[in-house]
């Protein structure tokens, strides 16, 4: 038998002890929120009430699914398909790449490179020649 999660817990107030939660309390918090939250005392919603309870009774702020999601380590926190190894999809080359992944400026030094050693080359056997 479940008991009423209202009946936990003893707060305080300015160090004195003020009891067991009950609904009035529960009831002023959430009236509390929904001014709060710019509407008036007769517009409280679920999770105004809701809140206040958390708020009252010490219960965590999460949602149980989430506490339990929460808990699981980070690696297993997404799996859509449990025991599914997946695969690694292929890296699209982005616009600025050649098909051997290089980049813009990776070609340029390349190019640039390969010219000055052809100059060097050229300037090498025009002394010899002299």
């Amino acid at each position: 038998m479940k008991t009423n999660p209202l009946k936990q817990g003893v707060l305080t107030e300015n160090s004195a002890g003020i009891g067991t939660v009950n609904r009035k309390m529960v009831r002023e918090r959430a009236i509390e929120l929904a001014v709060i939250n710019g509407r008036s005392a007769q517009e409280v919603s679920k999770s105004d009430w809701e809140q206040a309870k958390r708020e009252l009774t010490g219960e965590p702020d999460t949602d149980p699914k989430e506490a339990v999601l929460e808990s699981a380590p980070e690696s297993e926190r997404w799996d859509p398909v449990p025991g599914s190894e997946g695969s690694k999809v292929p890296v699209a080359p982005s616009a600025d790449e050649d098909d051997e992944g290089r980049s813009d400026n990776e070609r340029l030094v390349d190019e640039g490179i390969a010219g000055a050693e052809q100059d060097q080359m050229r300037q090498a056997s025009q002394k010899r020649d002299s």
